[in-house]
């Protein structure tokens, strides 16, 4: 029976892959704030390890449309 990793562990996956994606489309965080329709400290505090704050699949949504990446990528855990 396969272990359940908690909901944490996922979102990590995804912040950390949201700043990678991000610092490759050479966006700061304040651009891509704005073109996602959120403010700095939402997204500054998205992409915290320390702050671990949930958000929305709308969010990310969003934030895929932006950095023009499929949503399922911010889910690989490479």
């Amino acid at each position: 029976m396969a272990q359940v990793k908690s909901d944490m562990y996922y979102y990590d996956i995804v912040r950390k892959n949201i700043r990678k994606y991000r610092k490759e489309k050479g966006f700061t965080q304040q651009r891509l704030a704005d073109e996602a329709d959120m403010s700095i400290d939402y997204l500054a505090e998205i992409e915290s390890v320390k702050r671990r704050k949930t958000f929305s699949l709308a969010t990310l949504g969003r934030i895929a449309d932006v950095l023009e990446v499929d949503i399922r990528d911010f889910f690989n855990n490479n």
